[in-house]
């Protein structure tokens, strides 16, 4: 081997010519011998060692890489690969030897240090998403807001995600209470085409059905529960009958969900009245009875008055998770402490105890004191000392300070404003009995004569707002009773401005409804848009009662939320069912049985059988729909026997003034679409408007007008 080089590669090479020069530099020769320069060849070249005299073996011909020059200038071979030895700089290339780093010297280089890959995790957006619900989810349970709910998922985005939205809710919901699983039916509907789309919500439940098998390890009946949640969601429109057919197709008849579907198909959708069986399966509320609230309150307070355990009786307040609600924990503990006087002491004890634990705020406190102020009256009835005994209560509790100084002044101008409106006071408690009786009895007729025999049509928004306030805290039969004496109201004697009016000051004091009717919000948002459904309201009315609202009032979100159940797909047929149709039935339902009875009169029925079927419908307040297809059969049969079926009931008082002008009134606006199926529509109609005017039934004004207008 010639030369060692050819074992180097490139790199070596190029360290190899560093480190010779660096040698010769340490080594340096006489000036004379280093005057001119030299290429490294050269170097190399002269440092072959020759033959000593002492007659040892030769080193000619050794490589260079061999031997190395020592400190003091003498040639010394060197280990292999230059392994070092005394006066020798070791290896040109240490690979052996670890390197350390001195961080303290001043020539420390921070990118030296020697580095390691650091592994991140990789977050799946479907994850993140799903953590995200739950506290959506959880928070919804505990504050039972669809609105706010709503608004959490709209915000958080990922809308493909949606449909695991739903399974998580209802996986959720079937491992709590009976009012778990009606707030998330309930939800389910409020989401339903607002936030998420219909096809969403059946992927939803496809998924649902397909770990049906993995839900029923934890939850012992998740078949049955499941099963309802389907059930309920067919009821309440948010799921197509069909879903059931088609989600059996793709899953295996051995799987949970196939019987689940099995199970919804024929348990519960298949039985009479399923609908409302369904509805009421899990209370039919999202929320338990004021009534029943009020129980437990008066219960408590009873059992603390003769234990005397505050600490107990504090436990139980905030065990009712009804916050929004301890005015009326004051106002009952108050009125107990009045009755039973040896208790007074106690009540405050726990009342002071309350306040300073932070359980009931002060705003809730001074709500239980005015309340209180306002019933004086009718509790001095049964306590005859009830107004001197609040009257010494309310200082002792300002003292101890729990009850805010502010409330005496507070308390002089509200009475005040109740002198001046002496007169809308007594008209209050009129029309409270007025539409008591009215739940009562159903009869319209008469609670319009009641009004009217009042005299105080200017008073007409304080009825609507009394109307509605009262049916929210009923049942859903009154919920339906008031909203079909609004109908007929709107007709007779009230007029669009009066209604708006009306909902303008019931969504001013949405805030203090709320505090008695635990859902005033999602009731009054019902109440609105059944309004716009049955032609109450139009929807235009909406921006102005909107316009009337004080800034940041509460009454927006519910006026928000009624143009959501408006937008909503099959609005109509749902708002109209929202309270099981009640005492009437959907407005198409009407129309059709309308339409029968005057066909079967027009093919030679006896006018008292037809206006005994009119009075059997029992919608007076509908009976401008009588006289308006009546007019359209007679312009297209050109038979104006119509006309004495329309005298008859005129005479029987069956359809009055007013609703034969309504349905004239909408005769005349549809005009321009009749004349396409009519050509002599406008003729036929100025004959029978002319007939009717001479006949009395007509109002003077209407007559006027469409002269005006021609």
């Amino acid at each position: 081997m010639a030369s060692g080089e050819g074992f180097l590669t490139d790199e070596q090479r190029e360290m190899l010519k560093i480190a010779s020069l660096n040698v010769d530099n340490l080594s340096s020769p006489p000036k004379s011998l280093s005057s001119s320069p030299k290429s490294p060849s050269m170097l190399l070249s002269e440092h072959h060692i020759k033959a000593p005299t002492a007659g040892k073996a030769t080193n000619a011909g050794m490589a260079v890489r061999h031997v190395r020059r020592s400190h003091s200038g003498k040639l010394v071979r060197v280990k292999k690969d230059g392994g070092g030895g005394k006066g020798t700089w070791g290896k040109l290339l240490d690979t052996e030897g670890e390197s350390h780093i001195d961080r303290n010297d001043p020539n420390y280089d921070s990118g030296e240090e020697p580095y390691q890959l650091v592994g991140a995790t990789i977050s799946d957006p479907l994850d993140e998403y799903k953590k995200a619900v739950v506290s959506i989810i959880e928070e919804y349970f505990s504050t039972g807001d669809v609105e706010v709910a709503a608004s959490d998922l709209r915000e958080l985005g990922s809308s493909q995600y949606h449909p695991y939205f739903i399974k998580r809710l209802v996986s959720i919901a079937m491992d709590r209470h009976d009012k778990e699983k009606e707030m998330a039916s309930v939800l389910l509907s409020g989401l339903y085409a607002v936030v998420i789309s219909p096809s969403q919500i059946r992927d939803g439940f496809v998924i649902l059905l397909e770990s049906a098998d993995d839900l029923a390890v934890d939850i012992l009946d998740a078949v049955d529960i499941l099963a309802l949640f389907v059930a309920r969601a067919v009821v309440d429109d948010i799921l197509p009958p069909a879903f059931l057919t088609r989600a059996k197709k793709t899953l295996p008849e051995s799987s949970k969900g196939f019987q689940v579907l099995q199970t919804a198909e024929k348990s519960y959708l298949s039985a009479p009245h399923h609908a409302e069986l369904v509805e009421r399966r899990w209370g039919g509320s999202t929320h338990i009875t004021v009534e029943e609230v009020k129980k437990k309150i008066a219960d408590l307070l009873r059992e603390y008055v003769e234990n005397g355990d505050a600490f107990e009786a504090c436990r139980c307040i905030r065990e009712l998770g009804v916050s929004f609600f301890h005015h009326e924990v004051v106002k009952r503990a108050l009125i107990l402490g009045m009755e039973i006087q040896s208790a007074e002491p106690h009540i405050l004890k726990l009342l002071k105890e309350a306040s300073e634990e932070g359980l009931i705020s002060s705003s809730q406190m001074m709500k239980g004191f005015a309340r209180l102020t306002e019933s004086l009256d009718d509790l001095a009835l049964d306590i005859p000392s009830a107004k001197s005994l609040f009257q010494s209560l309310v200082p002792k509790a300002i003292a101890e300070g729990w009850l805010d100084a502010s409330f005496l002044k507070s308390s002089t101008e509200d009475g005040q404003v109740l002198a001046e409106g002496k007169k809308l006071g007594q008209y209050k408690e009129e029309v409270v009995t007025i539409i008591h009786e009215y739940f009562l009895s159903d009869d319209i007729p008469e609670l319009i004569r009641s009004l009217e025999d009042l005299g105080m049509p200017e008073f007409n928004p304080v009825f609507l707002k009394k109307l509605i306030t009262l049916a929210m805290d009923r049942k859903n039969r009154e919920k339906e009773m008031a909203s079909v004496l609004l109908s007929a109201l709107h007709i007779e004697i009230f007029s669009t401005e009066d209604i708006v009016t009306g909902f303008v000051m019931l969504l001013e004091s949405a805030e203090d409804t709320a505090l008695d009717i635990l859902d005033a919000s999602n009731e009054l948002a019902l109440f609105l848009a059944r309004a716009v459904i049955d032609d109450v309201l139009v929807p235009l009315n909406l921006e102005e009662i909107s316009s009337k609202l004080p800034p940041n009032c509460s009454g927006s979100e519910t006026l928000h939320m009624a143009r959501s159940l408006i937008a909503a797909r099959h609005a109509g047929e749902r708002i109209l069912r929202c309270w099981g149709g009640g005492t009437g039935w959907a407005v198409e339902d009407a129309k059709d049985k309308i339409q029968k009875l005057l066909e079967e009169y027009e093919s030679g029925g006896v006018v008292s059988e037809a206006c005994q079927c009119i009075r059997d419908l029992g919608m007076p307040f509908f009976n401008h729909e009588v006289v308006k297809k009546s007019l359209v059969m007679a312009m297209e049969k050109k038979n104006d026997r119509m006309l004495d079926l329309l005298e008859e009931c005129f005479n029987e008082g069956l359809i009055t003034i007013n609703q034969m002008t309504k349905g004239f009134t909408r005769i005349k606006d549809g005009l321009d679409d009749l004349a396409l199926d009519i050509p002599n529509a406008e003729e036929k109609f100025s004959f029978y408007l002319d007939y009717a005017s001479k006949k009395g039934w007509l109002q003077a004004s209407f007559g006027s007008s469409v002269a005006a207008a021609t």
